[in-house]
């Protein structure tokens, strides 16, 4: 395994078995993994089944685990694949569908308090169109996309996380940013008009 991975120990004794080694490393990450998932589905309840279908996924598959990556990279990739399958696979809420109060905020316009109201208006309305345009992207190009803005991994590490090329992680980013400007153009339009 990779000296590099923070990880490597408590691998190791939950790979021989040992079931508090892999608690610690579920304690360790589930909100990491919470906060990943809840890119793609938005209801609480959502969030919880994916987080535990990855831990559960995880912990079948540790054996099969040999350190080519660091372990949250590993993780991370399975939550991705859980998170895109259950997507594809049944009609779960989606970014931007869910009611108000049922939501995990995935994207908050960084506004301060100091702002005038109109800005703080123009804010909120460009959240909202990014949260639909996320809602409505591709998930293995949303997937790409949060990985690249949000956990500001490299491409490098994208390609290797997502188990794809180089070539179709820069692929993916340049048409999830094209997808999610054109659905800005209305928005921003206006807002450009509102000043004139």
């Amino acid at each position: 395994m990779e000296s590099a991975d923070p990880d490597v120990d408590l691998v190791r004794l939950a790979q021989s078995g040992d079931t508090r080694a892999f608690e610690a490393l579920v304690v360790k990450y589930q909100r990491r993994i919470a906060r990943h998932v809840a890119r793609y589905v938005r209801r609480a309840v959502d969030v919880e089944d994916l987080v535990q279908d990855t831990f559960i996924r995880a912990y079948r598959g540790l054996s099969a685990f040999r350190g080519d990556s660091a372990f949250y990279s590993w993780l991370y990739r399975i939550a991705t694949n859980v998170a895109i399958t259950a997507v594809k696979r049944e009609p779960m809420v989606l970014l931007g569908d869910s009611a108000p109060e049922e939501r995990i905020d995935a994207f908050e316009p960084g506004v301060s308090d100091g702002d005038d109201p109109e800005r703080n208006v123009m804010a909120g309305q460009i959240a909202d169109a990014v949260q639909r345009a996320l809602a409505r992207l591709q998930p293995d190009l949303a997937a790409a996309l949060m990985l690249y803005e949000v956990e500001g991994k490299s491409y490098a590490e994208i390609a290797r996380m997502l188990e794809i090329p180089l070539g179709t992680v820069r692929t993916r980013i340049f048409r999830a940013r094209e997808f999610i400007a054109k659905r800005l153009e209305p928005v921003l339009g206006s807002q450009r008009s509102r000043r004139w």
